[in-house]
């Protein structure tokens, strides 16, 4: 007998089908499967079979099948996400591109790439440099999440206040439906209006209704100069005047803004930890990056619109990084989160966006609900200011505590207008609180696009929406 986990019943010859469709390291099973890195937030994975094709050919055979068989399927790539969207059951099967990894084309005239799913962000960056291209996405796990990931996710990072998201790098896809058809729409223009752009139902849906198998992908000319600060300030007006600041003087050359507050630069900041290139007593840290062509003009215009800023009192005390040396070292405090994970028992991680204009108050509200109820919990904020994004790193309660955490983050965006996902998606962990941000008429059209493209439910069943779509 078999000692496959489903190889039980019609579930046997499903398992003798995927092996007939892919090589023999294509079907995983049993330990190979429950020993894999679960991603964050996760304890183990529960599913039973894990997939690896190597060809979108393969891919949509293996959809096909699990199709007619009603088979649950849940895609991973990278395993980098934070709200459980790549979470496994019992009786799943596991879709990874991690062996569709290839860069099959890079096209300097037209600045564009084409890529298979599976490509690592930090590798495909790299490979650009040959040929004096870039791609502006960049994130904190850079290292191991997958483009087919960071599409799949609308992913950010911190390069959104000039670049934008995942959606504005991605020109054309190929997707295989639930259904094992292949839907192709490799455009390679970035200026195509021929009606409904259908690409963009599958970039950030998660999963839920295709397979992202290849992607066309707008790259930039490759930056010449990088000047990078780290400023504070006692007060949030003043880092928001900042920001306009910075942003008009240095003629669209800024590309990143980013925030954190005195309690994250404290931590990271701590003995034996990073050093700390100012003084640990402001209210406000803010890291500021602009990328030119020219060196010398750049590093020019970057210090003197410093020195304006300060002249006009928008911060208290600043340090120019000098080497690449300096400029790790400054983001080093921001990337960071091993040591406030460490220090914050229970650690909840929250990531949500707001106007600029309301997020000192927001901060203060979460923190007076926050102590509220945990007078000694631990709360600190960071995030991309410049595109309104705030991250939210807590330690308090118990594990049994999650809802009335959740609560004190999510409750106050309601009134404001703010999101309570702004670049990680919904997955598992904000299913519950998605009321405060999508309306009921379009939650109702979220279902009913689910429907169309997955009629069985079998694509990540029981992610996004509250209860499993119809």
């Amino acid at each position: 007998m078999s000692s496959d986990p489903l190889a039980v019943g019609p579930a046997s010859s499903l398992i003798d089908q995927f092996r007939a469709i892919l090589d023999e390291g294509g079907v995983m099973t049993g330990d190979d499967v429950s020993d894999r890195h679960p991603g964050y937030f996760m304890t183990r994975v529960e599913a039973d079979v894990l997939l690896r094709p190597e060809t979108t050919d393969q891919l949509s055979q293996v959809m096909a099948l699990c199709h007619a068989a009603g088979q649950p399927v849940v895609i991973q790539g990278g395993m980098s996400g934070w709200v459980r969207a790549t979470q496994t059951r019992p009786g799943d099967v596991i879709l990874s591109l991690e062996r569709m990894n290839r860069i099959e084309s890079i096209d300097p005239a037209n600045r564009t790439a084409i890529v298979q799913a599976g490509v690592i962000l930090e590798k495909f960056q790299d490979h650009l440099e040959a040929h004096g291209l870039s791609f502006p996405l960049d994130l904190g796990g850079r290292g191991s999440c997958q483009l087919g990931g960071n599409a799949a996710t609308n992913a950010g990072g911190m390069r959104v206040i000039r670049y934008g998201m995942m959606r504005e790098q991605v020109l054309g896809m190929e997707v295989v439906l639930a259904d094992g058809r292949v839907l192709s729409s490799m455009n390679q223009m970035i200026k195509n209006n021929t009606g409904y752009d259908l690409k963009q139902l599958f970039i950030g849906s998660e999963g839920t209704l295709g397979v992202i198998t290849r992607l066309v992908l707008r790259l930039r000319e490759r930056p010449v100069s990088s000047n990078t600060a780290l400023v504070c300030a006692d007060s949030f007006d003043r880092i928001a005047k900042l920001l306009r600041h910075v942003d008009g003087a240095l003629g669209g050359l800024l590309s990143a803004f980013e925030l954190v507050d005195n309690n994250f630069y404290r931590v990271n900041t701590g003995v034996g930890r990073h050093p700390a290139p100012l003084g640990s007593d402001e209210r406000y840290y803010a890291m500021i990056e602009a990328l030119g062509s020219d060196h010398e003009r750049d590093r020019d215009l970057f210090e003197a619109v410093l020195t304006d800023a300060a002249e006009k009192g928008l911060f208290d005390d600043a340090i120019i990084a000098r080497s690449e040396k300096d400029r790790a070292a400054i983001w080093g405090i921001r990337e960071d989160l091993e040591h406030i994970v460490h220090d914050f028992q229970p650690f909840y991680a929250f990531d949500v966006s707001l106007p600029v204009g309301a997020m000192e108050a927001y901060m203060g509200e979460v923190t007076q609900r926050l102590k509220a109820i945990w007078p000694d919990g631990g709360i600190a904020f960071l995030g991309h200011v410049g595109d309104g994004n705030l991250h939210i790193a807590i330690g308090a309660g118990t594990p049994q505590d999650r809802e009335q955490v959740e609560a004190c983050v999510y409750e106050p965006l309601r009134p404001i207008g703010g999101s309570v996902s702004a670049e990680h998606g919904i997955g598992l962990e904000k299913k519950p609180w998605l009321s405060i941000t999508r309306s009921p008429l379009e939650r109702g059209l979220m279902r009913e696009i689910k429907q169309m493209f997955d009629p069985k439910n079998i694509l990540n069943p029981g992610k996004i929406f509250a209860e499993d779509a119809a």
